[in-house]
């Protein structure tokens, strides 16, 4: 199968448009499929058409649907301005309906494509030779844009807010940048996904640029009549190579009073974001404080489910609980303010989310983090690394989650 995924993942990078989503070996009771591919080459919403008509199309598409939202995305239903968007970077949101979809679970493989004879796709698939490690390879040197005193000073600067008043919690993030670089897109994230597989993991391109996402935490999913959201607050480093010192960073994570109440606040932004969408009485809290580990990190991951309430449209259920509270902080519209205010670049794609629509409007989509977004035509490589601030936070202690959560995306090798 793993031969297949990287024919699958090869064969997505021929077209303008490719979304393809593996949960690697991370399938839960949530999971609906192993891996999710699809591949367009026209845009389902014209350029510059407002959130509000493009939702008319996502609601009146009767096909699969496949895309992204920015960060930003959402701003104007907070009465916040968004950024102009840069030719080069990523729009506010986009989405396309694929020619052909590919799923992979347990039962097998699934093919379903426009093409009148979907035997001739499996086989140009199945027929693409798989691709070889490089062999002279270099570590890529990524830049700060926010020094370490700087970012000092910023996280200084949020918990003066948070003792004043203005928030409870913002999390804050900061961007690293390598610039002269040419690397093959597929072959990086393979090399991502040897290192640090990750349940939410994507390969997204949008034409000459791509996301490269290795990501753990799902933002929010539709099945049926129910919402489920999966918010992760609560980090700490591993030690695979010493299980008993890794059953003790365990320890440490779940006794932690910052990481808790970190994770418990986020929950409690979650469910009043879907009480307002959701039945009355039927929002709960079905896992508080879960622990899961992944390659580099142990996390703490909540679930929020809720029924929604008849008649809820696309747009009521993204307009009510986007940016996830997970990455943004308490309470929402002030830390989207503060967020514009104290970062050193706008967001972009990082922090967004990628996924999936279904004819029956059913979704899944993730969290952009542990991402790298490479721009071809810039050679340019770059990513962010946040955290959750609170008034017990500590600065050096917050610097070094981030250095941590990026330990990942920093080994990634491209040819000399």
């Amino acid at each position: 199968m793993d031969v297949f995924r990287q024919q699958l993942l090869t064969w997505c990078n021929q077209f303008p448009y490719a979304c393809l989503l593996d949960s690697r070996e991370f399938i839960t009771a949530y999971s609906e499929v192993e891996l999710l591919a699809a591949v367009g080459n026209i845009p389902l919403i014209p350029p510059g058409t407002s959130i509000e008509k493009g939702f008319q199309y996502l609601e009146q598409t009767k096909d699969w649907i496949f895309g992204h939202f920015g960060y930003h995305a959402f701003h104007s239903y907070y009465q916040l301005s968004q950024p102009e968007i840069d030719a080069a970077d990523f729009s506010h949101y986009f989405f396309f309906c694929p020619e052909t979809v590919v799923q992979i679970q347990q039962e097998g493989i699934t093919l379903s494509t426009f093409h009148p004879n979907p035997a001739t796709v499996f086989e140009e698939i199945t027929k693409i030779q798989p691709a070889s490690p490089l062999s002279t390879q270099q570590t890529i040197a990524f830049e700060p844009l926010l020094s370490k005193a700087e970012y000092l000073h910023q996280i200084a600067e949020i918990i003066s807010h948070i003792k004043r008043g203005d928030c409870y919690e913002l999390n804050f993030c900061q961007p690293f940048e390598a610039k002269n670089i040419v690397l093959d897109p597929t072959d990086a994230f393979r090399q991502l996904m040897q290192i640090s597989p990750n349940p939410f993991s994507c390969f997204y391109k949008q034409n000459d640029r791509y996301v490269l996402c290795a990501s753990p935490e799902r933002f929010l999913q539709k099945k049926g009549n129910t919402l489920r959201s999966q918010p992760i607050k609560g980090t700490i480093k591993r030690n695979i190579s010493d299980p008993v010192q890794d059953n003790l960073l365990k320890e440490t994570l779940l006794s932690s009073p910052k990481n808790r109440s970190e994770n418990i606040m986020v929950v409690d932004l979650v469910r009043n974001d879907l009480s307002t969408i959701c039945r009355e009485g039927t929002v709960r809290v079905t896992e508080l404080l879960g622990l899961y580990s992944f390659p580099q990190v142990h996390q703490l991951i909540s679930t929020v489910e809720g029924a929604l309430q008849p008649g809820t449209t696309l747009l009521d259920i993204l307009s009510h609980t986007f940016p996830m509270g997970s990455m943004t902080g308490a309470p929402k519209k002030r830390v989207l303010e503060l967020i514009d205010e104290v970062e050193p670049t706008y967001r972009g794609i990082y922090s967004g989310s990628i996924g999936y629509i279904k004819p029956n409007k059913d979704f899944d989509f993730n969290v952009v983090i542990r991402s790298l977004v490479y721009l071809p035509q810039q050679q340019l490589l770059r990513f962010h690394v946040g955290g959750g601030i609170t008034a017990g936070s500590d600065p050096e202690q917050e610097y070094d989650e981030c250095l941590l959560k990026g330990k990942a995306l920093q080994q990634i090798k491209t040819s000399e």
